[in-house]
């Protein structure tokens, strides 16, 4: 009931506000002010008054009207065959005893083109008409009729919510009952989208939402019936009704006059899907290498295609604007301002990655698979995006690098030339200067040759002596390979290869370190090169200034 009290309260308030003039816009009041000031008594415009008379205004004598009608509407002892038409003297009068209700001017009869009695009678007609309408439906009897009709209204509608939550409950226990053996979780591959326990409550709970819907248009249907019985209340239904009935009116009005507009944007829908589709059979016929541009790579394709799909998009957007309901109001304006602004300050590094990602792609420093270096970062190239790089290295680790690192750093590509020419793989070991720098290569050159992975037959590894240190020399083994990806697993066999072959040759893989002190030590130069009648030098000892 407090709910009621307060619906009633609010629609009341509601219909005052519509009816208070102050608020009317000055528009509208210019209109009412041309056409004249009504004279309104019981919710019904009877006449209009549209000039002054002495010293009162059209609208004064509008207001006097107004009250005097009235209160001789709401005197009991009003008897309307007492209202006469008075023409005596200068003015057309509407008399009742000794009350002038409306005084009728020659300049009223004028801008109304009627004879002055012939319009005062009509006003008379109107005032009688409206006084007799409100005794009517304001005496005793009924106003009693209209009470028991509504009554007999709350009493049905207190039957049928009845009802309706009585059937409602007993039809969701039916509906369970038959459909729980038959309803099985909903899954999307071997995703459970929704297991049967939930699928049940949505169901129940969707019954209950639609009773609850039921209900409250029961009463709202009721409300206005209600409300109409009543003189003092029609005011409450008509605001019910519109609150209803304009929304839906706008909707259908907007729909209807969307029509065009909507024609409109499906043929330029329509266009650029055909141009889109056009522009991605070429791609495609680039992409497999069917079509054959001058200075384009087929790997540009596909996203020279994206590029070109945004753009279009972002064209297409721009030409369908102004057919969008709406999009000329400064709330849409507003919104579509606030969420550039949030774009372009919250996304400022995600522009700057999907711009590298661009010039990475027409720059071409790698392709998926190949071998690379990015930074620090050595693996092979997963993942090639907008926004990202990924690289799986050797221990199977996924990195993801940003593509402006990419883009500001150096990249080395080891699969490039590796099909072509071969990717050449280098070590280097130090050897002191007593073995002989012919047999040092050509055991780096065997080591190579055995090692696999090694190709040997694309071009022979060869040996580089890359400096002559204080005690050894730096030999630096280099080998081809086609399989960058494998080099990890390369160099660990090779390793394993110049251990072997050098063990076997009996020389360590040391780097010897001299003193000053060569007495009794064998010279490190090798023996190929020292006289045939050398001899290592012995021991020199001396005690107290003697040999």
């Amino acid at each position: 009931m407090k709910l009621y009290f307060i619906l009633l309260l609010f629609i009341g308030s509601q219909s005052l506000k519509a009816q208070d003039t102050t608020k009317i816009p000055q528009t509208t009041r210019d209109s009412i002010s041309y056409a004249g000031f009504p004279v309104t008594v019981y919710n019904q415009t009877l006449f209009y008054v549209k000039n002054n008379l002495g010293p009162l205004s059209a609208k004064d004598r509008a207001n006097i009207a107004t009250e005097k009608i009235t209160i001789l509407e709401k005197d009991l002892l009003t008897k309307t065959d007492s209202i006469r038409v008075d023409s005596t003297g200068g003015n057309t009068n509407i008399i009742y005893k000794d009350l002038i209700i409306v005084s009728i001017t020659p300049e009223d009869a004028k801008i109304n083109n009627l004879p002055s009695f012939q319009l005062a009678t009509n006003y008379k007609k109107a005032i009688v008409r409206v006084i007799n309408q409100y005794r009517t439906e304001n005496n005793v009897v009924e106003i009693s009729k209209r009470v028991g009709l509504g009554l007999l209204i709350l009493l049905i509608l207190a039957i049928l919510i009845f009802y309706l939550n009585r059937y409602f409950n007993r039809f969701k226990e039916w509906l369970s009952e038959r459909l729980d053996p038959k309803i099985s979780s909903f899954k999307i591959k071997s995703y459970e989208l929704l297991s049967k326990e939930r699928a049940m409550f949505f169901l129940r709970r969707s019954i209950n939402v639609f009773k609850y819907f039921t209900i409250t248009l029961s009463i709202y249907i009721a409300l206005p019936l209600i409300f109409r019985l009543f003189p003092w209340t029609k005011n409450w239904s008509d605001a019910l009704i519109d609150f209803i009935l304009k929304p839906l009116k706008d909707i259908f009005s907007g729909i209807i006059a969307f029509i065009p507009n909507l024609i409109a944007i499906i043929v330029i829908v329509l266009v650029f899907k055909y141009i889109l589709k056009g522009i991605k059979f070429l791609a495609a016929e680039v992409e497999i290498g069917k079509l054959k541009l001058s200075g384009f790579y087929p790997e540009w394709a596909k996203p020279t295609y994206n590029i070109v799909k945004f753009v279009l998009y972002a064209f297409m957007l721009v030409v369908i604007w102004p057919f969008l309901p709406g999009s000329d109001t400064q709330v849409f304006k507003g919104v579509s301002v606030f969420l550039g602004v949030l774009l372009s300050f919250g996304s400022s590094s995600t522009i700057g990655n999907m711009v590298a990602g661009l010039v990475i792609t027409y720059m071409r420093p790698f392709r998926l698979n190949d071998r690379v270096k990015i930074g620090d970062i050595v693996g092979d190239v997963i993942e090639k995006s907008l926004l990202v790089t990924r690289i799986r290295t050797i221990k199977n680790e996924i990195i993801t690098i940003p593509n402006g690192s990419v883009l500001a750093g150096n990249t080395i590509n080891y699969s490039i030339m590796a099909k072509k020419e071969g990717c050449i793989l280098h070590t280097t070991i130090t050897i002191g200067y007593d073995a002989p720098w012919r047999k040092i290569h050509k055991l780096l050159i065997d080591a190579a040759m055995v090692t696999e992975g090694i190709n040997s037959k694309l071009k022979k590894p060869f040996v580089l002596q890359t400096s002559l240190d204080d005690w050894y020399v730096s030999y630096q083994i280099n080998a081809y390979t086609n399989q960058p990806e494998k080099s990890a697993l390369i160099y660990s066999n090779l390793h394993q290869n110049i251990q072997d072959k050098f063990n076997e040759a009996g020389i360590e893989i040391m780097s010897a370190h001299y003193q000053t002190i060569r007495d009794g030590n064998q010279i490190t130069i090798p023996d190929d090169y020292l006289p045939k009648d050398y001899k290592a030098p012995s021991f020199n000892i001396k005690k107290d200034g003697a040999k």
